[in-house]
C-alpha cells in the first residue's frame, strides 16, 4: 500500500523559504547580467514567477530560457523544475516580514529606497491592470448594487482598505457594516443576521488573516454572495468567493503595500457611482446642506485667503499694503 506523502512541518516550511533565499543571495554576485535580471524579477514577483516556464520567465527578462535553466543550475538546483518546484514551496508557504524585507531590499542602497519603492509601486498597478479581470469587475459592482446589506472585511494592514471602501460606500447605500474584528467570536455576532440577500466583501494579502477567511465561510454557509479583493487567483480567500478582484501586492517589504489594492477599490467605488448616479447625486446634496447647516467643515477647513484663520481659530487679519 503506497504510503501517504507527509504535509512538511512548519521548520521544515522555514527551512525550505531559508534555502532558496541563502541561495539567492550568497550567489547573487556570480550571476551574469541577464541572470541578475531573473533574480530581481523572482524577487519582486515571485508569486507570478512561480506559474511561469523557464521560456516564459526568459521572456519576461529579456534572456533565452537556456540563461534561466543556467541560473536555476547556478543556484545549485538540478534544472529548472527542481528550482521551480522549491520556488513553488515558498510561495505556498509564504515569507514572513523579516524575510521578505531582506529579500527584496537587503541589497538597495539607502539612497535609492524612495526611487525603488515607488517604481514597485508603479509595477504593482500595471501588473494589476495587465491582469484584472472586467467581467469579474463589473459582477462584482452588479452583486453589491443588488445587495440588502453589504459587510466589509479587513484586517491588520487591510482594516485601512476596509475603512476606507466602508467609507464611499455609506455614501451611496443604505446599509454598510464594516466588520470590527478585535476577536473571531465578535465577527460572527456582528454577521449572525447576514443572508443570501446580502453580500460580503473580503479583503486580505499575504500574509492572509484567517479570521477574515472564517468570515468568508461563515457568509458562504448563509449562502451570501462572496467578494474577495486579493493578490492571486491561488488565494486561500477565493474558496467561498462567488467574485474575485485581483491586485498585486508583492508585500516584499516590512511594509505592505497597498497601492494597488487601493486603486482597485477606488475604481469599484467609481463604478458603482456611476450606475447609481441620481441617489449618489441626492445624497451629496443631502450631505452638503447637513455639512454647511452644522458647519462641519467651518472650523477645520481652509477656503482660501481671505478665509484664512489665526491659530487660536480668530480671523487673521491681512498685512497692511505698502504705499507705492
Amino acid at each position: 500500500m503506497k504510503k501517504e506523502k507527509e504535509l512538511p512541518s512548519s521548520e521544515e516550511q522555514k527551512a525550505s523559504n531559508e534555502n532558496l533565499l541563502i541561495r539567492l543571495n550568497q550567489n547573487y554576485g556570480k550571476l551574469s547580467k541577464g541572470q541578475k535580471r531573473l533574480a530581481d524579477f523572482i524577487t519582486a514577483h515571485y508569486d507570478q514567477a512561480v506559474s511561469m516556464t523557464a521560456a516564459r520567465l526568459g521572456q519576461q527578462v529579456s534572456v533565452s530560457e537556456s540563461t534561466t535553466v543556467r541560473f536555476a543550475m547556478q543556484l545549485g538546483y538540478a534544472g529548472y523544475p527542481e528550482f521551480q518546484r522549491a520556488l513553488e514551496e515558498m510561495v505556498m508557504n509564504r515569507l514572513n516580514s523579516v524575510q521578505r524585507m531582506q529579500f527584496t531590499y537587503g541589497r538597495v542602497p539607502q539612497g535609492e529606497i524612495l526611487e525603488t519603492v515607488l517604481q514597485s509601486d508603479i509595477e504593482k498597478i500595471k501588473m494589476t491592470l495587465e491582469e484584472v479581470d472586467r467581467v469579474s469587475f463589473e459582477r462584482a459592482a452588479d452583486t453589491i448594487l443588488s445587495a440588502r446589506t453589504i459587510y466589509i472585511v479587513g484586517i491588520r494592514s487591510c482594516a485601512p482598505l476596509a475603512s476606507f471602501l466602508a467609507f464611499y460606500l455609506h455614501m451611496i447605500f443604505p446599509d454598510v457594516r464594516q466588520v470590527q474584528t478585535n476577536s473571531s467570536s465578535e465577527i460572527f455576532e456582528q454577521m449572525v443576521r447576514i443572508t443570501e440577500d446580502d453580500v460580503v466583501i473580503g479583503i486580505s494579502f499575504p500574509r492572509y488573516s484567517m479570521r477574515t477567511m472564517k468570515a468568508l465561510e461563515f457568509a458562504n454557509s448563509r449562502k451570501a454572495k462572496v467578494i474577495t479583493i486579493t493578490d492571486s487567483v491561488h488565494s486561500p480567500m477565493n474558496l467561498y468567493a462567488s467574485c474575485t478582484l485581483i491586485a498585486k501586492s508583492d508585500m516584499a517589504s516590512i511594509v505592505d503595500s497597498l497601492v494597488a489594492p487601493l486603486s482597485v477599490i477606488n475604481a469599484l467605488v467609481v463604478a458603482l457611482c456611476m450606475k447609481r448616479q441620481e441617489d449618489v447625486k441626492k445624497t451629496l446634496e443631502s450631505m452638503e446642506k447637513l455639512w454647511d447647516e452644522y458647519q462641519v467643515y467651518n472650523n477645520d477647513e481652509i477656503n482660501g485667503k481671505d478665509d484664512a484663520l489665526s491659530m487660536d481659530g480668530k480671523r487673521a487679519v491681512p498685512p497692511a499694503k505698502e504705499k507705492a
